[in-house]
């Protein structure tokens, strides 16, 4: 039996998830959902994990309180002190109050940026890097399950009986 990727297109994310739980049911596994919008609860039905983002971001932004730490010690402290509002320029700790906004801006702008790029690359939606959709109409108005057949246990027969009760619209099969 040669591998296919097995795309059923819905018109409504209702149909779609209803459509899911179904196969799931079945022991048939879904190895991704598209849709113009996200569909909410559809992701603990196929079985796709809680994102760790969240915990990048935290570090991203640990980085950058220490980078803007480090930075703002060695400008204002070491290389160039400078007596600014009669502010004492001796040690760090004597003017952590001036450097707070400095620290949370930095911070901010750094968890955002590497939230962004991680999200970037884990999709791989980077400019240049090939489309991954298999419908261009799940962008407008449609939602597409993916099934691969390698990823199944039942044979072709039996998995096209099992999706004619989902209520598709369209079926699409490729051999990859």
């Amino acid at each position: 039996m040669a591998n296919k990727v097995i795309y059923v297109m819905y018109d409504d994310d209702g149909v779609l998830k209803d459509g899911a739980k179904k196969l799931v049911s079945k022991g048939i596994k879904i190895a991704d959902a598209f849709s113009p919008f996200p569909i909410h609860g559809i992701d603990p039905i196929i079985g796709v994990k809680n994102t760790r983002l969240g915990i990048m971001a935290f570090i991203y932004g640990l980085t950058g309180l220490t980078l803007a730490t480090i930075g703002m010690r060695y400008f204002m402290i070491v290389d160039w002190p400078m007596n600014i509002g009669g502010k004492p320029n001796f040690t760090y700790l004597d003017n952590i109050l001036s450097f707070i906004p400095i620290s949370f801006e930095f911070t901010v702008l750094c968890a955002a940026h590497g939230m962004a790029i991680t999200y970037l690359l884990k999709n791989r939606t980077l400019p240049g890097m090939p489309a991954q959709n298999p419908d261009p109409r799940t962008t407008d108005d449609k939602f597409v399950l993916e099934i691969r057949t390698a990823d199944n246990s039942m044979d072709e027969k039996e998995l096209d009986k099992l999706i004619k009760d989902t209520g598709y619209i369209e079926i699409d099969k490729k051999n990859i």
